[in-house]
């Protein structure tokens, strides 16, 4: 009876001493991180409907404002579904044996509910802030192939594409995949969102072919002032995308804040300077492209780097996209219709490679595990890994579609704008 006794007691006091840590390590709600999860979820949402619709509604003829319009509005609400339904336990569930690619399970947001807590906020803020960036990946696509697709193939596409290439790509970097592991760092989504829809955007322009008449026909933006409002939400809403991916409100969400402004007033600027030096005036569309490109570029860093990396990186962006979007574009003669490839693309990679630089200590960054070199070249795996696997599977949908269903309205439609010809409607009656 006295051993029996014995053991109990020391049972009992093993208890009280791991319950506080046991405790401790388990998820826990936190109402400011909740709360301030909420309103980050809000403002990626706003950079898609309505900053990215008006900021390409502005670039293209007024023929087919509405068709991009419609485009990012009609991703938005197809996304949600998918999502629900089964995008994200592709994303974010566990594959088991496959958990290294892909992830499983959570369909219809099974095991989502009321009480479940991911980190310190709800799962179901979670799961709604990476969709979010579900929908804003495949719908910056569509500047590539802007005033030139057929609505129904793009939805079909855009399905395919969010089950096959973003969900796993999302997994590998942010849901215990293979590159996470191997310790790429992308902070929110300078890998996973901006380099895997630049890539896709390259391919699709060049499988579908220039617009009719590019590049001699003379195609200006329709509405800079669209264009202008767009660009602006995109740079209040990236806060969310940015400062939101610490999933936490703290301070690394702070200065993931500071260094996302930093980094896009310096980009935007560089841009200007470049523009006024080369052409003798700075353009409005310049700099707002060039705001847009900081935006892209200081993603995957945000959470990693201080005020000097930002400046780097802003101004890096800055130089790399003006070439990108100027003259790489008119040297390979490929018509990117809203330089998506040359913004997204090429800001995503630049910023994904100068991230492995600038965490070090030495430029103010959080610090790294490795040396300078072996994480730019973690980073440039990442980057490589995607550029082939978006590359390869968005060419691959794109001819399968083609051959089926067709890639691209007749020439009568174009002539006549996509407007019309696909949404028997007209975005100006003037």
């Amino acid at each position: 009876m006295t051993h029996h006794m014995t053991r109990l007691a020391f049972i009992v006091a093993a208890a009280l001493v791991l319950a506080p840590r046991l405790a401790w390590a388990q998820d826990t709600l936190d109402s400011g991180d909740t709360a301030w999860m909420l309103t980050s979820s809000v403002l990626v949402l706003f950079m898609t409907i309505p900053g990215l619709s008006l900021f390409y509604a502005g670039l293209v003829r007024a023929k087919n404002v509405l068709s991009v319009m419609m485009q990012c509005f009609a991703i938005a609400c197809m996304v949600t579904i998918l999502w629900t339904v089964y995008a994200y336990g592709l994303a974010f569930g566990d594959g088991g044996g496959l958990n290294a690619f892909v992830g499983f399970g959570k369909f219809f947001l099974s095991d989502v509910g009321v009480a479940t807590v991911s980190g310190s906020i709800p799962e179901s803020v979670f799961q709604m802030f990476q969709l979010t960036f579900a929908i804003i990946t495949p719908a910056l696509i569509v500047g590539a192939f802007a005033e030139r697709m057929k609505f129904s193939t793009m939805m079909v596409f855009m399905a395919l594409w969010l089950t096959i290439v973003y969900a796993p790509v999302a997994h590998w970097v942010w849901g215990g995949g293979w590159l996470g592991e191997m310790g790429v760092l992308d902070f929110a989504g300078g890998t996973v969102v901006h380099i895997n829809a630049g890539i896709a955007a390259l391919v699709l322009c060049l499988v579908i072919g220039r617009r009719k008449g590019h590049p001699g026909t003379p195609m200006p933006p329709n509405s800079l002032v669209l264009t202008v409002v767009g660009a602006s939400m995109l740079w209040v809403g990236w806060f969310g995308f940015n400062a939101g991916s610490q999933l936490a409100a703290d301070g690394v969400a702070g200065m993931a804040m500071a260094v996302t402004h930093i980094a896009t007033a310096t980009a935007g600027f560089t841009w200007m300077l470049i523009e006024w030096r080369n052409h003798g005036k700075p353009s409005v569309l310049g700099i707002a492209t060039g705001a847009v490109g900081g935006l892209v570029a200081i993603t995957p860093a945000s959470g990693f780097v201080g005020p000097m990396g930002a400046i780097a990186i802003g101004a890096a962006a800055g130089i790399f996209c003006y070439l990108a979007a100027g003259s790489l574009k008119r040297y390979f003669g490929y018509d990117d219709s809203l330089d998506v490839f040359g913004v997204h693309g090429v800001g995503g990679f630049v910023g994904a490679m100068l991230t492995g630089v600038f965490t070090a200590e030495a430029f103010g960054g959080a610090g790294l595990d490795n040396g300078i070199g072996t994480q730019v070249w973690l980073q440039f795996v990442g980057a490589a890994a995607t550029i082939a696997y978006s590359g390869v599977l968005t060419f691959v949908l794109a001819k399968a579609l083609d051959a089926t269903m067709g890639l691209r309205v007749t020439a009568a439609e174009e002539s006549e704008g996509l407007d019309i010809a696909l949404h028997d409607e007209t975005g100006f009656h003037l």
